[in-house]
């Protein structure tokens, strides 16, 4: 038992590349056709088609309307990921369990459901709604409820990749910065947050590329209006439904090369984020 153990370890494996050629039989058809199709799409008509594509106004607005709208729902998540993540890492208190659930739910809810409870909370028609409304606000069907939906969606991604670095975390720098008179302010700017550049700089990436791809909720809290809260998303479902597909497909092209972008940084980042990390 023992000598076949080294002679299967030791000599040729021909699971190898059988394995090989079935993940990425399996991933072909699933995956990589489909991305590929995309760029194959899209060019087939030549560069100047494609970039004509791309810079129409509607196109322009959609893209920048979807770069702000996530850049605000990361910022916002990021903080408050951070500060749930120190609060629940440090503190034990009655209810704790019941509140990393309720933050982690949103990963497991349709998005549609999600923009159709905005509505029904924030809609015209809806309690708060009212409330604003006779204020003279209107938060549905405009950019802010865009960026509504974006937290609500991406709302457990930063405390997802923060939190388990604050569980890990040694307490011993803390405590040192303590007995020399650092106040608990100057303790977690100076010495904590230093230590959680890594799961941060990770965590607003994963938060923006998830809130730039929103579809389902934002569908629903923002009217799908061209050049007023139309996304990139929802400009690629309108154009696609219009029958304009050359459109549709320069803007998903920029997605999945903005999409590739940031998971090649967080994959090939990954130890200089973890170093980063453990150095600070």
């Amino acid at each position: 038992m023992k000598i076949r153990a080294i002679r299967h370890v030791r000599g040729y494996d021909v699971a190898r590349p059988i394995s090989i050629g079935v993940m990425l039989g399996i991933m072909l058809p699933l995956v990589l056709l489909p991305l590929l199709s995309i760029f194959i799409y899209g060019t087939k008509k030549g560069l100047g088609t494609f970039w004509s594509a791309l810079v129409a106004p509607e196109a322009i607005f959609a893209l920048k309307l979807s770069m702000v709208t996530s850049f605000w729902a990361t910022v916002f998540n990021v903080i408050f990921g951070l500060f749930a993540a120190y609060v629940l890492s440090r503190y034990d208190f009655w209810g704790r369990n019941a509140v990393i659930v309720t933050i982690s739910l949103p990963t497991a809810i349709p998005t549609a459901v999600a923009g159709f409870a905005l509505l029904l909370l924030w809609g015209p028609n809806a309690t708060l709604g009212r409330l604003l409304n006779s204020q003279g606000v209107q938060l549905m069907f405009t950019p802010y409820a865009i960026i509504l939906a974006n937290i609500f969606v991406t709302f457990p991604l930063a405390f997802g990749v923060i939190k388990p670095v604050f569980d890990t975390m040694s307490r011993s720098m803390e405590e040192a910065s303590a007995t020399i008179g650092a106040t608990r302010l100057q303790t977690f700017w100076y010495v904590t947050l230093p230590s959680l550049r890594g799961a941060i700089v990770g965590g607003a990436l994963l938060t923006f590329a998830r809130a730039v791809g929103e579809f389902g909720s934002t569908i629903l809290v923002s009217g799908n209006l061209a050049e007023r809260t139309q996304t990139a998303p929802l400009y690629i479902f309108a154009k696609f439904n219009e029958g304009q597909i050359e459109a549709a497909n320069a803007i998903a092209i920029v997605l999945a090369l903005l999409s590739f972008v940031i998971f090649s940084v967080l994959f090939f980042a990954r130890d200089w984020l973890e170093w980063e990390s453990q150095e600070a």
